[in-house]
């Protein structure tokens, strides 16, 4: 087996390559602040088991101290540089081993590579922080070349600073009606996966939280871009395979290698 993903919802995956289990972005509530979990079950006690945890920005979507304090003494944690001073209770998690990371940085975990790459993205920890962290996106290599995006809109050079990757788990979408600038909706996800040109992609970070009280709201946002996506990428990029999970599913997805 060269890599498996398990997608538990938002930006939260379980990337399994050459035994070691990589965790991305953990968020595991059922309410963060204004949002609720829509759909799909929380994950069980299970996903929060990883060697690494990967922590793309400082949004509390995306760092959220509860989840992360979930994880098991000793498991590794990357952030982006910055973070602790940005976020200081990241320093009550003594019980796991933080590093800080900025693009380009590179570190070992088992038998797998992490590398950290840029996103085009919004830094700060909203909606007040005035301290700025880059926003990172991360690829993994073992026996696959996995990239995870985080939050990232498009930028010029993705491709070059990506480099070559075997798999590319991809943001669709977002957890409110509308999209701010930094983001992928689905056709730009489409031209994303066109510059990046891996064997396969998994669609993240949709269809799991919305605002409370704007369920009618836009629903389209919520419900549709994993399907619009699949759509867009047979277009844009007809000769990457797309496996649209559902929370909590897994694929073996094709390698090139």
């Amino acid at each position: 087996m060269a890599v498996e993903i398990t997608w538990w919802g938002h930006a939260t995956c379980t990337v399994e390559d050459s035994d070691v289990r990589v965790l991305t972005d953990p968020l595991f509530a059922r309410r963060l602040a204004h949002l609720r979990r829509r759909r799909g079950a929380l994950p069980p006690p299970g996903a929060w088991r990883a060697d690494v945890a990967l922590v793309s920005h400082l949004h509390a979507d995306h760092l959220h101290l509860p989840s992360l304090a979930r994880l098991a003494p000793g498991t590794r944690l990357l952030v982006p540089r910055g973070a602790p001073r940005a976020v200081p209770g990241l320093r009550r998690l003594r019980h796991l081993r933080l590093s800080e990371m900025e693009p380009g940085d590179e570190t070992s975990v088992g038998a797998v590579r992490v590398r950290a790459v840029p996103a085009h993205h919004d830094g700060r920890r909203l909606p007040v922080g005035r301290h700025r962290s880059p926003a990172l996106g991360y690829v993994v290599e073992g026996r696959a070349r996995t990239y995870f995006a985080g939050d990232t809109g498009l930028f010029e050079d993705m491709a070059a600073e990506v480099g070559p990757v075997d798999v590319a788990l991809l943001p669709v979408g977002g957890w409110g009606p509308y999209l701010g600038e930094g983001h992928l909706d689905a056709g730009r996800a489409a031209e994303a996966l066109a510059r990046l040109a891996p064997h396969s992609a998994v669609p993240v970070h949709y269809g799991t939280y919305w605002p409370i009280g704007m369920d009618a709201v836009r629903p389209h946002e919520f419900h549709a871009p994993g399907e619009e996506f699949v759509r867009f990428a047979a277009q844009r990029a007809p000769h990457v395979s797309v496996y649209r999970l559902a929370h909590g599913e897994s694929v073996r997805p094709e390698v090139s290698r």
